[in-house]
């Protein structure tokens, strides 16, 4: 069995699904779009 904090290291980045870019994750964020494309005046 692996162990769990092996696990959560060797997890891929996250992605915003509309630019592709890396996201910065936050403590309680299950977003997939970044802080630049959720900018309402963008």
């Amino acid at each position: 069995m692996i162990n769990v904090l092996e696990f959560f290291r060797n997890l891929p980045m996250k992605n915003c699904y509309k630019c592709g870019d890396t996201i910065t994750e936050k403590a309680d964020c299950y977003g997939n779009i970044c802080d630049d494309c959720d900018h309402p005046a963008r």
